[in-house]
């Protein structure tokens, strides 16, 4: 079977790009286009640009079963290498925890899922079991809000709790698949949690509408083991006209051409 890792390295490999696209159709944002048909065309004006698609999973739900049918549908639409990102900020207990792994993956089919990691091993281990998929762990988040707990100290070590969550996240590694959310808002902590995790891929959002450091993301972020770096609707976005899939592409092209850069 071949492992997450790898399977990430080669969607980067064969489209020279680290650049994620959130696919997070709101519909006060969105031309007046039905919401699969958005994907779809956003997809396929973007899909030789991009590593990866994530899919925050509260735009859809919020559609009722429309939304989760067309959630299931652009999975399905978006073929290999890309990798797809269930955005679900899911984690519970063991049985909860497994339930939710086994949508994210076997019902839905995302190639990897993000995971709050707060209740530790237990929580985690359902979805890090699923050895050709990845579970990206919220470390250091993006939003302004995210020092309220993610900056506390952790005794006796005095570490940061978003320290001990990186250092932990390498004992759930068992089957190279783990990897970390941290936010290029916060590029001082990019760089601390790479030289905690230099072999671990991170999914960077925060660019574009939230103003995060590009370059640090670039820059710290694709060392050891690589990352996607998200823009959602920085690119989806870019217009609200007819040509919104045209308007993508050039968004996710120069997004890409800027990372390399800095690279």
């Amino acid at each position: 079977m071949i492992s997450f890792y790898d399977r990430l390295r080669e969607a980067v490999r064969a489209h020279r790009s680290l650049v994620c696209v959130g696919l997070d159709p709101d519909p006060a944002l969105m031309p007046a286009v039905d919401v699969l048909d958005f994907n779809r065309a956003v997809v396929d004006a973007t899909w030789e640009l991009v590593a990866a698609y994530k899919l925050n999973l509260a735009f859809y739900e919020a559609m009722g079963l429309p939304g989760l049918e067309a959630m299931r549908k652009t999975v399905g639409h978006i073929s290999k290498p890309v990798i797809v990102i269930g955005d679900g900020k899911r984690g519970d207990i063991g049985n909860t925890s497994r339930a939710y792994a086994h949508a994210l993956f076997d019902v839905f089919g995302f190639d990897a899922a993000t995971v709050n990691p707060y209740l530790g091993g237990d929580g985690i281990a359902p979805f890090a079991d699923y050895a050709d998929r990845g579970v990206f762990l919220l470390c250091r988040t993006s939003n302004d809000g995210a020092r309220d707990f993610q900056d506390l100290t952790v005794l006796p070590s005095g570490r940061r709790l978003y320290e001990a969550v990186a250092e932990m996240s390498q004992r759930w590694n068992h089957n190279s698949n783990v990897g970390l959310v941290v936010g290029a808002t916060y590029p001082e902590e990019l760089q601390r949690i790479r030289e905690l995790c230099p072999e671990m891929p991170f999914l960077i959002p925060g660019v574009g509408a939230q103003g995060g450091d590009l370059e640090a993301a670039a820059r710290f972020g694709a060392q050891g083991g690589g990352a996607l770096i998200n823009s959602s609707r920085g690119i989806i976005y870019a217009s609200k006209a007819k040509d919104f899939a045209e308007a993508a592409r050039r968004a996710a092209s120069s997004l890409r051409d800027d990372i390399n850069r800095f690279l």
